[in-house]
């Protein structure tokens, strides 16, 4: 495969509103020590890439500017060390940032095989959505068959991910959204019940739902007033598992409930992490979601396509929050 000297990718222009990312012609990157470079055909749209330009979640040190955390494509070429994939492989991949680009670098172990059957656009929704689900649902939180997950924002690409693979492990789900289509989304992917937080109080619903007993996990993307209302809705020994916050990260909450019902609240991110914690929750996925993915039990629910150049107006659809799954960017 030629490996062309430049490439297209979305640039940051300066932080702002959706207008701020424009097309610029940047050099291909060439891969270092453990890495593969990827001809781009899908990169994923995630609130991150969108809090990345606002100017509030800058790449870690020694990262691209260039926004986008997942990728699906081929494997264009090798760097020192590679063993594990050749040129030619059809790979998806979580990245540290440089997705909305033509060519994106990736570490070796943070490459997943695209199964058979599944399209690059679909393959683009997996690795951020999906490792961050397998973590935090299943890794962190512990959810087993029998218990009761309740997933905030269950339309969203996360929430649509959690609902499938907690249905698929048989749990019970309980989700939040935020209107009537989106509930009815919702139950189809799987959910057991699902809340209108805007015309339904979630605490009382869940309680209602579970005998009185509530939730065994909370996966939470909004902090805030939801922290105190989540420690309410969570049953003895839940555990509540924060990886976002749409409200604010601050909140004034009643900790004595930790204790009565012996609490745990964990969370986590996924883009500063070190390359062996990300290379284990690969191995994760591959071993546990790929599988259900590969047998259709599981699929990335797309909610649109944009091409590359309008990776502005994918923004703007991503902020008026009324898609239900993944929004992605195709190249």
């Amino acid at each position: 495969m030629t490996v062309p000297s430049t490439m297209t990718a979305i640039i940051i222009r300066a932080p702002g509103g959706p207008e701020v990312l424009v097309p610029e012609q940047r050099p291909v990157p060439q891969p270092g020590e453990g890495e593969v470079l990827v001809k781009v055909a899908a990169a994923g749209v995630n609130r991150p890439d969108v809090m990345q330009r606002q100017g509030l979640y800058p790449p870690p040190k020694g990262a691209t500017d260039i926004p986008g955390l997942e990728i699906a494509g081929e494997v264009a070429a090798l760097g020192p060390g590679v063993t594990r994939w050749k040129v030619g492989d059809r790979v998806m991949a979580l990245v540290v940032g440089g997705g909305y680009a033509q060519d994106c670098l990736a570490h070796e172990s943070h490459c997943l095989s695209v199964p058979p059957g599944l399209s690059m656009t679909e393959a683009a929704a997996i690795p951020e959505t999906f490792f961050t689900v397998w973590h935090n649902v299943f890794e962190r939180g512990g959810l087993k068959a029998g218990e009761t997950l309740l997933v905030h924002g269950g339309s969203s690409g996360i929430g649509t991910a959690a609902i499938q693979l907690a249905h698929e492990t048989g749990a019970r789900v309980i989700t939040t959204a935020g209107s009537a289509e989106k509930c009815e989304a919702c139950r189809t992917l799987g959910a057991d019940l699902a809340i209108n937080y805007k015309t339904e109080d979630f605490v009382a619903a869940t309680k209602g739902a579970t005998g009185g007993k509530g939730a065994d996990v909370i996966l939470d993307i909004v902090g805030g007033d939801y922290i105190e209302r989540n420690y309410e809705a969570a049953g003895v020994e839940g555990r509540i598992v924060q990886i976002a916050f749409q409200g604010s990260p601050k909140a004034t909450v009643d900790f004595r409930r930790i204790m009565l019902k012996r609490l745990t609240h964990t969370g986590s991110v996924l883009r500063s992490r070190p390359v062996a914690d990300k290379a284990a929750i690969a191995r994760g996925v591959e071993q546990h979601v790929l599988p259900l993915i590969a047998t259709a039990k599981v699929r990335p629910v797309l909610d649109s396509t944009f091409p590359l150049a309008q990776a502005s107006a994918a923004h703007a659809r991503m902020e008026a929050s009324a898609h239900i799954g993944k929004i992605v960017l195709t190249v």
